[in-house]
């Protein structure tokens, strides 16, 4: 087995480097996969290690957030249209848990390389790894707050159907989104760092531009589904929501998603090794 380490003159933004291609990146970063997983393991170990409550607050801001939504459209403006999203609870929980995961990976991969600009410097390590570890950390904390989603589902008594298979699919498509949104950001962030504060003010509107508290099948929006077509998010959302939701199955949706997220990826991948040397520079 191939011995990896952290210290050592990098190839990752050397001149070498930057000449292999996506699969040679791609096989250098499966030689340091097990770097990779003691750095997912350290930082959803550490993050909440001086907390009482430990990991329960990866799960309390979307479930409180869910709860403030969820009193303010049914109670304060009894809205929600029972056909698409009753119970709402479990449809708001479900679009939130998604949403905290993206958002929490877009500004994270948006500063990787920056906030550990002195080991992407010094270290040996393939530097897609650090957007990597951003990535799947919050992706496990998002796996560890299914069971939340399980435990309404089971409070409400929601039934559910066998596109539930379709979980894993909307965690791996949006592993491949945000891989690819964290490569082309964390390294033009570098070269551009005003992109960090414009990244936020983006990834508030995309949350109301996408159906996190809302069902793209409601009528009024029949004019809108087209533009859905092209936010990723969207057919993630349903992948999650149909196995409850039956009525949120839209296949065009769906695959429109995951072949976005496969392109993002791409131009990820292609900017990140085109700018690499450029940012070995400016760090």
């Amino acid at each position: 087995m191939t011995s990896v380490s952290l210290h050592g003159r990098a190839g990752g933004f050397t001149t070498d480097s930057s000449r292999m291609g996506p699969i040679d990146r791609a096989k250098r970063v499966w030689e340091y996969r097990r770097i990779l997983g003691l750095m997912i393991k350290r930082d959803v170990k550490i993050r909440y290690s001086d907390s009482v409550l430990g990991y329960v607050w990866a799960v309390l801001d979307p479930l409180l957030m869910s709860f403030v939504y969820f009193i303010i459209f049914t109670k304060v403006f009894s809205r929600g249209d029972p056909a698409f999203t009753n119970p709402y609870m479990v449809y708001l929980l479900s679009g939130q848990l998604a949403w905290f995961w993206f958002a929490n990976a877009v500004n994270s991969g948006t500063k990787a390389l920056l906030s550990e600009a002195q080991m992407v410097r010094s270290s040996n390590v393939p530097r897609e790894i650090w957007v990597l570890r951003g990535v799947l950390s919050k992706g496990v904390e998002f796996v560890f707050s299914l069971p939340v989603l399980i435990a309404f589902m089971l409070v409400y008594w929601e039934p559910i159907n066998a596109k539930i298979l379709l979980w894993p699919l909307a965690i791996v498509v949006e592993s491949i989104l945000l891989t690819g949104i964290g490569l082309l950001l964390s390294a033009v962030t570098v070269l551009v760092r005003d992109i960090d504060r414009v990244v936020k003010i983006v990834v508030r509107v995309l949350y109301y531009a996408s159906p996190v508290l809302y069902s793209v099948n409601e009528p009024r929006l029949e004019k809108m589904k087209p533009v859905y077509d092209f936010n990723p998010m969207a057919g993630i959302l349903d992948m999650l929501r149909v196995g409850m939701f039956p009525r949120e199955m839209d296949l065009t949706r769906m695959v429109s998603s995951s072949l976005m997220a496969v392109v993002i990826f791409a131009i990820g991948v292609f900017v990140f090794g085109r700018l690499e040397r450029q940012v070995l520079k400016e760090i």
